[in-house]
């Protein structure tokens, strides 16, 4: 039996969510910031464009190969390096005197920022050895991911009614000093015993078929399809190299031959496209409760805001349901309880019916984040926690980024289709007679999404039973309580 973690494992795990939070809050904070930023640099729409989503492009390209280089040289040691560079970092980004100059410290804190999170859950899993406090620890750490999503918007928004666009940024500084004082102290360090040199070429191969693919999925909405689809194939083509070269490297990059386990595949598969229906539910969400019901970017964060704290409460309550049944069954039961709250949204509309389908939609995927990636960190050695914890993340945004694209593209289509005389609500509202046909096409579009997203979760609820039932002759760990 593994030794419980004692007082200094758990000051160590407040430490960690540190990190955890300032990845979620950069995620987020900024489109409140976006206006008066872009008024102040004198940013274009595709500035504006790039100001956004280069941090996310380049975070998703660089956790893959963070995760893995974080087992080769100290995940402790990658942590505070990344940890410092992004406090740097974000303080350029707050004095930056142009465009271009915020759109490259913006990349430059994306790789800063993918050294953060599969270090910390990677730390997670060496200073809690126990099976029930680890479960505990990580539905902390997911609670705090969620909860800092959620929060980045509503921060963001008091902050900029108080100061400049540069206090978003600022706010990650002293979060960071707290993380570089403490962390030498507090933080364990752990490296792989046999890492092995890192695989430079496969770290090429993943970086571009990443960047490619996220890249197109992004540009799916905003116009011709020949560029994207094209960068999508490209980046599958390097993807199944980059696979190939795994599968026969003496020290991979990653070890798909983890695919080869069930629960850990099934797991994936769920983090994937639980990220899609919720990215696509949110985009639709926030532009209805904006364009629709017609509330300020602030009042809308706010009204927003149930969707993480749904996740944040439903990660916090998640390893107490073990006591009663196993993670796998409880993750299965969140999955359906997201459908449910999924075919609110496919049913109704108004203010009420969509915040409360929206939060037990969310609710519903707290299992799935807290003992999900448990179990995918759980599943593999020690010393190659860290690439199991980057295909985690990887997941995460590969299936935010396809929900935007392709949940978008859809919604766009069905409001065209019930509404095809003028192009966006903005436009539509010039004339009054037109606003209520295109708030009631835009509803239209919101319904499908729901419908849409409830038939993700009823597959992903089939798929996790099918799983729990394969493995019902080996022992599941119980969580924490």
């Amino acid at each position: 039996m593994e030794k419980p973690a004692g007082r200094r494992e758990w000051l160590g795990l407040a430490v960690l969510v540190l990190p955890t939070l300032l990845v979620a809050m950069d995620m987020t904070s900024l489109f409140l910031a976006l206006p008066q930023l872009s008024a102040d640099l004198g940013a274009s729409s595709t500035e504006q464009l790039w100001i956004t989503d280069s941090y996310g492009f380049v975070v998703a390209g660089f956790v893959i190969t963070m995760g893995t280089l974080g087992d080769r040289i100290g995940r402790r040691r990658l942590l505070l390096a990344g940890g410092g560079a992004f406090g740097l970092l974000s303080i350029v980004a707050a004095f930056s005197t142009g465009p271009v100059m915020l759109i490259v410290v913006r990349a430059a804190l994306g790789v800063a920022g993918a050294t953060l999170m599969p270090s910390t859950l990677a730390l997670i899993t060496n200073m809690f050895r126990d099976e029930k406090q680890r479960g505990k620890a990580i539905s902390i750490w997911a609670t705090c991911q969620f909860a800092g999503g959620a929060a980045g918007p509503v921060f963001a928004g008091f902050l900029l009614q108080h100061f400049s666009w540069s206090s978003v940024f600022l706010v990650a500084v002293p979060a960071v000093a707290v993380l570089l004082v403490a962390g030498p102290v507090l933080l364990p360090e752990f490296r792989a015993p046999s890492s092995g040199r890192l695989d430079l070429p496969g770290v090429a191969l993943s970086l571009a078929a990443v960047l490619l693919i996220v890249f197109g999925l992004k540009q799916l909405s905003t116009g011709s399809p020949v560029l994207p689809v094209a960068a999508i194939a490209a980046g599958t083509l390097l993807g199944a190299v980059f696979a190939r070269r795994q599968l026969t490297a003496a020290s991979p990059l990653l070890d798909l031959r983890l695919f080869r386990n069930r629960p850990f595949t099934a797991v994936l598969v769920a983090l994937v496209f639980a990220g899609v229906a919720m990215a696509g539910v949110g985009l639709l969400v926030t532009q209805y409760l904006q364009s629709v019901l017609g509330h300020s970017p602030l009042v809308s964060a706010l009204l927003f805001a149930p969707m993480g704290l749904g996740v944040a409460a439903g990660t916090t309550a998640a390893p107490a349901l073990t006591r009663f049944v196993t993670p796998a069954t409880a993750i299965a039961a969140g999955l359906a309880v997201s459908a449910a709250g999924s075919l609110l949204l496919a049913v109704t509309d108004g203010l009420v019916p969509v915040v409360v389908g929206i939060t037990v939609l969310t609710l519903g995927t707290g299992p799935l984040f807290a003992l999900g990636i448990g179990l995918v960190v759980g599943s593999v050695p020690p010393e190659r926690a860290g690439s199991a914890a980057s295909m985690a993340d990887t997941g995460n945004y590969l299936g935010g980024s396809l929900g935007m694209a392709l949940i978008g593209l859809t919604a766009a289509a069905v409001y065209h289709g019930v509404f095809p005389a003028g192009t966006t609500l903005a436009v539509d509202v010039t004339r009054p007679e037109l606003a209520e046909q295109a708030k009631d096409a835009f509803t239209t579009a919101l319904n499908v999404t729901g419908v849409i997203a409830a038939v993700l979760f009823a597959g992903l609820t089939l798929l996790v039973t099918t799983m729990r039932r394969a493995t019902a002759a080996v022992p599941e760990p119980v969580m924490a309580e």
